[in-house]
């Protein structure tokens, strides 16, 4: 099989079939990516460890932080506890949610990371809000946020202290 093709087929799995946990698997959220196709993950409750992901796919699904998966197990894992057997798009989350299979730890998660999603699929509108030059260089909050990287706040206090010295 060629390799535009196991990526149509890995890209079709994914996106189109509804998937329903077995009692083994669990439904996980990706915390941070350490490197060498492993994923840190936690539970829903609150547990943290190593996920594999398998070669079907690498380079062809891409995982960020924030996302959920559905895991496999694996016993004799010290370090790497599980393996990806799937990645949940947003209509996978909200059809496990009608079924009342979603972890309820997971659920004011999912909301947010739908929000932003529908947030940054509809630049439009916020090019169309109205602002001014004054409330631009005050409020932030309609920029784009990176979920791939840390917040950083500053208080106003730390910036007057800054600007004083």
């Amino acid at each position: 099989m060629s390799r535009v093709t196991k990526r149509k087929h890995v890209v079709k799995e994914v996106l189109g079939e509804h998937v329903v946990p077995s009692e083994q698997q669990q439904i996980v959220k990706v915390l941070r990516t350490p490197g060498n196709n492993l994923h840190e993950v936690e539970t829903a409750q609150g547990q943290r460890f190593l996920v594999s992901m398998p070669s079907k796919f690498r380079k062809n699904i891409w995982i960020k932080r924030g996302d959920f998966l559905i895991v496999d197990p694996i016993k004799e894992g010290q370090k790497v506890k599980a393996e990806i057997c799937f990645v949940l798009c947003k209509d996978h989350v909200r059809s496990l949610q009608e079924e009342g299979l979603w972890p309820e730890a997971f659920s004011e998660v999912a909301e947010k990371h739908d929000s932003n999603r529908s947030r940054q699929s509809q630049p439009e509108l916020l090019a169309e809000a109205p602002c001014s030059v004054e409330s631009s260089s005050e409020d932030d909050s309609d920029l784009f946020v990176n979920t791939n990287r840390r917040q950083h706040y500053e208080s106003e206090e730390e910036s007057e202290d800054e600007e004083a010295a």
